[in-house]
């Protein structure tokens, strides 16, 4: 493991990573950063919490709204792929309870 210091809105962090990872990291939180700088800019009277909540909102939504690459889900945003596992588990734990009931 090797230890990085970061900045992030404004404040200095010590953070522990693989050596493989250190550049994925690095990447990311500047990413974080400049959303949590760009929300501080527009809204300058919000705490830092209320700022990296909101932070954490966009980057969750932005996640969600991803689609897959390549492949047989290609197109398909990862929160729909979500919905439709979501919904598969519950038709499958339906089936099964009523499998018992049988018995």
């Amino acid at each position: 493991m090797e230890r990085v210091e970061v900045s992030i809105l404004d404040r200095q962090l010590t953070l522990s990573v693989e050596s493989a990872e250190k550049e994925k990291l690095l990447s990311s939180v500047k990413h974080a950063d400049q959303l949590m700088q760009a929300i501080k800019v527009s809204s300058p009277n919000l705490s830092p919490e209320r700022i990296a909540i909101m932070a954490s909102i966009k980057l969750a939504s932005d996640l969600m709204s991803m689609e897959s690459g390549d492949g047989p889900f290609k197109g398909v945003q990862f929160g729909d792929f979500k919905s439709k596992i979501e919904d598969i588990n519950a038709m499958l734990d339906k089936s099964i309870n009523a499998l018992k009931t049988i018995e």
